[in-house]
């Protein structure tokens, strides 16, 4: 009886040993739903609310007169996004720049598992956004539409967590304005990438860079490409982002066709973001 006593013993304690190793679970990639301007292939669980401030302040123009930038004139969103499922969000947003307003959905169609049987992370995101400036911003009256105003913006998130710390994200982009400037073109594609290295505990270094391919009508009009990094704080309930961009604009389509700030010539802003879960 006591030598089967101890094999019980012996099996309720060595099982759960192998069963743990046995088991693939998702892996989450990045800390919250954005990682400075883009989306990340991550999305709140089921049920869940995120609260979304994003603040950019003004470009530095002069350390004393501006304080690097805080005393200059500032672009601010406000969104927040409902998690239907574990998958599927929807969000909703407003913008100080164009006063901009947005709808989005993303879902995410795979996730990394931790035995590798799933090796990356794949999402879609898109938005519909719907300037809300002054009707003549938009070309002559007799033109005049109001179905000018909106703009869309899709990308393809595919991304990869290597190692325990280091997480690296692609997004193939799409964008198209109903209504364009004479010079600009209304379709647009590019490229995205960030990422994210875990220094330690809830902190982490984040960088994103943003790639236009196609060329404007006029090539003066031509974008800069798009270059953040920053610094990442996270909890169970907050994630807190500050970092250096040279744009302004929050909603990626305004910033993709848009940019004309560009780092080598010292253009460039402060900027942070607060999500908070519910």
């Amino acid at each position: 009886m006591r030598k089967i006593l101890s094999s019980v013993i012996l099996v309720l304690l060595f099982v759960p040993l192998f069963s743990q190793e046995s088991e693939d679970y998702p892996v989450r990639l990045f800390e919250t739903s954005i990682l400075i301007d883009n989306q990340t292939v991550t999305t709140p669980f089921k049920g869940m609310l995120e609260f979304e401030i994003h603040h950019r302040f003004g470009t530095v123009n002069n350390a004393l007169d501006d304080l690097f930038g805080l005393w200059a004139p500032a672009n601010i969103r406000l969104g927040l996004n409902y998690a239907i499922t574990d998958k599927l969000v929807i969000g909703a947003g407003t913008a100080k720049n164009y006063k901009a307003q947005d709808i989005a959905v993303k879902y995410a169609l795979l996730q990394q598992t931790s035995s590798g049987s799933v090796p990356v992370s794949l999402a879609f995101y898109g938005n519909i956004g719907l300037n809300l400036l002054n009707q003549n911003t938009f070309g002559p009256a007799h033109d005049w539409r109001e179905i000018h105003r909106l703009s869309y913006f899709s990308q393809i998130l595919v991304a990869r967590q290597f190692g325990e710390k280091f997480a690296l994200q692609l997004a193939p982009t799409f964008i198209w304005f109903n209504a364009v400037e004479v010079g600009y073109k209304n379709a647009h594609y590019g490229i995205s990438a960030g990422a994210r290295y875990n220094v330690a505990g809830s902190h982490s270094i984040i960088a994103e860079y943003d790639q236009l391919f196609n060329k404007q009508e006029n090539e003066d009009f031509n974008p800069k490409p798009q270059l953040a990094l920053g610094w990442e704080i996270g909890t169970p309930t907050h994630a807190f982002q500050i970092f250096f961009a040279n744009y302004k604009d929050i909603l990626g389509q305004y910033n993709f066709v848009y940019n004309q700030n560009s780092i080598s010539d010292g253009n460039f802003l402060i900027g942070l973001n607060v999500t908070v879960r519910f």
